[in-house]
């Protein structure tokens, strides 16, 4: 992208790609891109995406490429210069892709894939797409009900996507080369096991709106079930992921220790869709961790599962990671951490460096609804747990609960207050205190539960008791967060759809919505009109299924059979606990075949199975310090300063550096900038320095760094200073810059020189955060020089850019195709 538009929007670390880790252009092979429906920080948090990155990279005739929703700034941009959404790493147009393939994370960036597509000219109906646009797929856990977003896209895959998605993308390129037409291309796909082509299949209604029958075009193919990585442990794991610039939602190492989860909790698909469990054994994960952290520099772990304390190993696990890498202020954090699974040694264990976040879900306030959703813990165990919580220090604890929960009562909406209440007295009972937050969400019907014939509560309904508990528990003193009444309801408009929904989709992108999920950019107006045009009746689709109906899923095999999610609906009603088949007898839910599919769980062992000598660092009490100099150029302009920091950060912990670390509850390295620099501006003299261990000397140091720097950064100079020489903000007196102007701005450029040094005074004004600050730009000009098309000069305050417009006599916006350059800075003698 151009100079104009990426500085023209809030962060360009998001669309200017050459990460750590992703792959240089492949001229000829099969472009496979990546697309996530959503912001850049969302979508380089999810795992899957890397994991599918990483399988693509490792094939020599496939071009791995990615895109992400731009943010409205980029597409207005885009849109006023006419120009598609393209590639972070070549730059492709995405309608010149050859395969072009959307994460489905959740219901509400459906509009972000319309207007993706828009973006790249490709027509949003896959009817509308001849020979020649890519093929466009789709998969993750939305694609469980792909109904809704059937009329958009060529293909799903249903499943597991490590192996599905090397045969999708050879099945593409085998069709490519032979030259055959779509329609044979896609009857081919839908022969790969949980590929699944919606034009295959004819849906019709009854005069009441439910669907009649989903019938298949095709003898062959009569429904589509999911696709299985059968065994973790040789599954394939991204060791060397891509790095991020900026900082992103999850900014660290993530393992997946297992996969699958079967305490069956009735309102949770993805305990449904993921089934069996299937663990990596610790061997595995301690290898994947190694490379991870020699490859990304991270200075946190987290450890990822459905339910993460059930992995059968965890506190043996825990210890041996902190053996290993307490030493260097890496931290280890546990989601998904199911009430009774810790234990006074996992505490311990990880509170060894830092106490990372903690979060319990009682998902219910009464111990009666909780049966109702086999949820499977009681009051006692989780108000034990928060007193172990508190008294191994952590402060504050996170509380998730959800209402509209069928069979619900107020006295079960009463139990939430009551039960945060508890939870927050623990704290006093450990002697430390402690804060509740609690999170509320409202209950959404999934595909593939015992649930999934349950109607929605109303908008009016989830209001009602979000005031109810916002105000009971702020007598309490406790902090609630919920959810959009309106968001959830079109989550579960969609999440139970049909192929008729795909008309309003093109409605409420016709009248502007995207981001439907960020609550600032959620126009719940603009919904309303495009229900009203498309003439769609929101509660249809949230009111209670006949056990009898035909559902718009299915034809979709998520492995699990009916009759088992029906018998788990009726034990619902009751409050009958089905019990996890990882600790009792099978339950019958139809997943396993019990040769390929099915648990595979790792012994229990003793805790201290996989302890290692504690590394304790070779520091001595004394310390040097190290200057350098290094160049910022090419993209790597477009980073900002704490961009820059995080960069630094990341090759620090690749390059293994003994760097010194503060001291306090969360260590940093101990380095140090100059002064930022604006973004836009390439430098040949950026400044930092770095606290290391005596002994270790300035040519290593820069050697180090340059191995682990990504293109367009080198450290150009390192010297040894003394530990208390005056900081580099004290002796910088001023900078010498060059500006190079295009043509049509370096008219006359010699007299617009001359009046500006001719200049008594240039005042400028800047406002930040309401507060005035202002100085005289020609006071601080030293030397101003002009050669052809370029302007050099000298400065002490102020920004290039000011200088260059009171020069020139142009506002500052347009000069975004200027070339501006940090050559030199002058310090005090």
């Amino acid at each position: 992208m151009s100079n104009n538009i990426l500085l023209s929007v809030e962060k360009p670390a998001r669309y200017m790609g050459g990460e750590m880790g992703t792959v240089a252009d492949r001229e000829g092979a099969l472009r496979f891109v990546l697309a996530f429906p959503d912001v850049y920080e969302i979508g380089m948090s999810h795992l899957g995406l890397q994991v599918l990155y990483g399988v693509l990279k490792e094939v020599p005739w496939v071009m791995p490429e990615r895109a992400y929703a731009p943010w409205p700034d980029l597409e207005e941009s885009l849109r006023a210069e006419a120009k598609p959404l393209v590639t972070l790493e070549a730059g492709t147009p995405l309608a010149d892709a050859d395969i072009l393939g959307f994460t489905l994370q959740y219901e509400l960036s459906y509009t972000n894939i319309l207007n993706m597509l828009d973006l790249s000219g490709i027509p949003l109906l896959a009817c509308d797409r001849p020979e020649g646009y890519p093929l466009v797929i789709a998969g993750g856990p939305c694609a469980y009900n792909p109904e809704p977003l059937a009329d958009f896209f060529d293909a799903f895959l249903i499943g597991d996507g490590e192996e599905a998605v090397i045969e999708l993308a050879d099945c593409v390129r085998t069709a490519k080369e032979q030259g055959v037409a779509k329609a044979e291309l896609l009857e081919r796909l839908a022969r790969i096991e949980g590929v699944y082509v919606p034009s295959l299949f004819e849906v019709s209604y009854h005069d009441d709106g439910r669907v009649a029958a989903i019938t298949p075009v095709k003898e062959w193919c009569q429904g589509v079930r999911r696709r299985f990585v059968a065994d973790l442990e040789t599954a394939y794991y991204p060791t060397s992921p891509i790095v991020p610039f900026l900082k992103t939602v999850h900014d660290r190492v993530s393992v997946e220790i297992s996969r699958g989860c079967t305490r069956g909790c009735r309102f949770c698909q993805a305990g449904y869709i993921y089934r069996p469990v299937r663990e990596r054994s610790p061997e595995r994960i301690f290898e994947i961790m190694e490379e991870a952290l020699h490859n990304t520099g991270y200075d946190e772990i987290s450890l990822l599962s459905l339910s993460t304390g059930d992995y059968g190993c965890l506190t043996p696990l825990l210890k041996g990671l902190m053996d290993r890498y307490s030493a260097q202020k890496k931290a280890v954090s546990l989601p998904s951490m199911r009430v009774g699974s810790l234990s006074d040694e996992m505490a311990e264990e990880i509170r060894r460096v830092r106490k990372t976040g903690f979060t319990l879900a009682p998902e219910a306030g009464s111990e009666r609804l909780r049966s109702v959703i086999n949820k499977g813990i009681t009051e006692e165990a989780l108000l034990e747990n928060a007193r172990s919580v508190y008294g191994n220090g952590w402060r504050l604890i996170k509380l998730y609960f959800m209402i509209g929960l069928p069979t619900e009562t107020m006295e079960d909406v009463d139990g939430i207050v009551e039960l945060s209440r508890e939870v927050k007295r623990q704290g006093k009972f450990a002697g430390n205190g402690g804060d509740v937050n609690v999170s509320v969400s409202s209950f959404v019907p999934k595909p593939h539960t015992p649930f999934q014939w349950e109607p929605q509560i109303s908008e009016a309904e989830i209001v009602e008791k979000q005031r109810y508990l916002r105000d009971a528990l702020k007598k309490k003193k406790l902090i609630m967060k919920w959810q959009d009444a309106s968001l959830s309801g079109m989550e579960g408009v969609f999440a139970r759809g049909d192929r008729r929904l795909s008309k309003l989709l093109i409605e409420a992108h016709r009248l502007g919505c995207r981001f439907d999920g960020w609550w600032e950019h959620f126009d719940r107006l603009k919904w309303v009109q495009a229900f009203e045009n498309s003439g769609i009746d929101a509660s249809f689709y949230l009111r209670r299924r006949e056990l009898d109906e035909v559902l718009p899923w299915d034809h979709i095999d998520c492995g699990v059979t009916k009759p088992f999610l029906l018998k788990e609906r009726e034990a619902s009603l009751v409050g009958a606990p089905t019990p996890d088949c990882r600790f009792d007898r099978c339950t019958g839910c139809g997943v396993c075949d019990f040769k390929e599919i099915k648990l595979r769980l790792n012994e229990p062992v003793p805790f201290g199975t996989y302890a290692s000598q504690a590394a304790v660092p070779e520091t001595t009490e004394e310390a040097q310090r190290i200057r350098i100099r290094f160049e910022k150029v090419g993209r790597m302009r477009f980073l900002s300063h704490l961009e820059m920091l995080t960069l630094f950060t990341r090759a620090v912990g690749r390059s293994g550096i003994p760097i010194r670390f503060s001291q306090g509850f969360h260590p940093h390295p101990k380095f140090s900038f100059a002064t930022a620099l604006s973004v836009g501006i390439e430098s040949y003299a950026e400044y930092m320095d770095f606290e290391v261990d005596a002994g270790y000397t300035a040519a290593q140091l820069q050697e180090a760094l340059n191995a682990t720097l990504p293109g367009g950064v080198r450290v150009l100079e390192a010297q040894e200073i003394a530990l208390r020489a005056p900081a580099l903000s004290v002796i910088m007196d001023k900078v010498r810059y060059r500006v190079t102007l295009p043509e049509e701005l370096a008219c006359d450029l010699e007299a617009k020189a001359a009046a500006f040094l001719a200049l008594e005074s240039s005042p400028v004004k800047r406002e930040k955060k309401g507060k005035s600050t202002e100085f005289d730009l020609r006071h601080e000009l030293a030397e101003l020089k002009v050669e052809g098309r370029t302007l050099e000069m000298v400065a002490g305050r102020g920004k290039l850019l000011e200088f260059a417009s009171a020069i020139l006599g142009v506002p500052a916006d347009a000069l975004k195709e200027v070339r501006l350059e940090k050559l030199e800075v002058l310090f005090k003698e």
